[in-house]
């Protein structure tokens, strides 16, 4: 187990696991430093074959974050700042990223929290998790939510939300497929952490290959998509790797596979 501790969050991996946690009180809000110091561990953990899955969440059982800091804003700090190399809260945006993400959210996801969010693979959310989007109320935009969330929700529902502010509970988020579980919040971090054990069972290769054809070919016919997926380099690492076999004779041989990522 390593750990580590940075201004505004802490990193702890474990098996593969990297549980990031967001530690800026009172509401988990996020500056342009911190978000930047962000991006630096989430690129850290893409050259990092050890870390398999990571996992992020808030500390505490309020905000979950309450996206970009207003106070930051207050003294000056722009809206466009550089949110460093992963965009907004450190992997919003982050470039062809092999890690898969799970956000454990444990309050109130607001604005910009909502935001990264909806950019994890993943979402587990206690009970008593709010989702919502006040931007257009404060006469500035989610820019990342107008994105993605009518890609993640229906389109009324979606510019709802955007256009009005209202708030989503976990129970109606599961209910439209936001979510994938919503727990009891003495359960998060376990819930969160069962699902990224389930992942680190899958073979590595094969699940920066299945990422990768999702994000390429998300807006494809299927036909045109199938036409290019077997000349991705992600596909060929994984189908012509050393695990492509080891899968094979594990399953023969009725064990465990042992993978290597390659």
């Amino acid at each position: 187990m390593s750990h580590s501790t940075h201004p505004g969050f802490h990193v702890e991996v474990t098996d593969g696991i990297a549980v990031v946690t967001l530690d800026r009180p009172k509401a988990n809000a996020i500056d342009a430093a911190t978000s930047y110091a962000l991006g630096e561990a989430f690129v850290g953990f893409e050259r990092d074959p050890s870390v398999r899955v990571a996992i992020f969440t808030g500390n505490g059982e309020k905000f979950f974050s309450a996206g970009w800091d207003l106070g930051a804003a207050a003294e000056g700090e722009a809206f466009d700042s550089d949110y460093g190399a992963g965009g907004f809260g450190g992997f919003t945006n982050l470039p062809n990223r092999r890690t898969p993400v799970i956000a454990a959210v444990n309050g109130l996801a607001v604005g910009g929290g909502f935001e990264i969010a909806m950019a994890a693979d993943m979402i587990v959310a206690a009970e008593h998790a709010q989702f919502f989007l006040p931007e257009a109320g404060l006469g500035i935009l989610p820019d990342n939510g107008a994105v993605r969330l009518p890609r993640l929700l229906p389109g009324p529902i979606a510019r709802e939300m955007l256009l009005t502010g209202r708030r989503m509970g976990a129970d109606e988020a599961a209910r439209w497929g936001l979510v994938n579980k919503v727990v009891p919040a003495a359960e998060l971090m376990a819930a969160a952490r069962q699902l990224a054990t389930d992942i680190c069972w899958a073979a590595p290769l094969s699940v920066t290959a299945i990422l990768d054809i999702e994000r390429r070919t998300a807006q494809m016919d299927p036909i045109e998509a199938m036409g290019i997926i077997q000349d991705l380099p992600s596909y060929r690492a994984a189908i012509d790797s050393e695990d492509a076999q080891e899968g094979n004779d594990a399953f023969a041989e009725k064990r465990s596979p042992i993978w290597k990522g390659r």
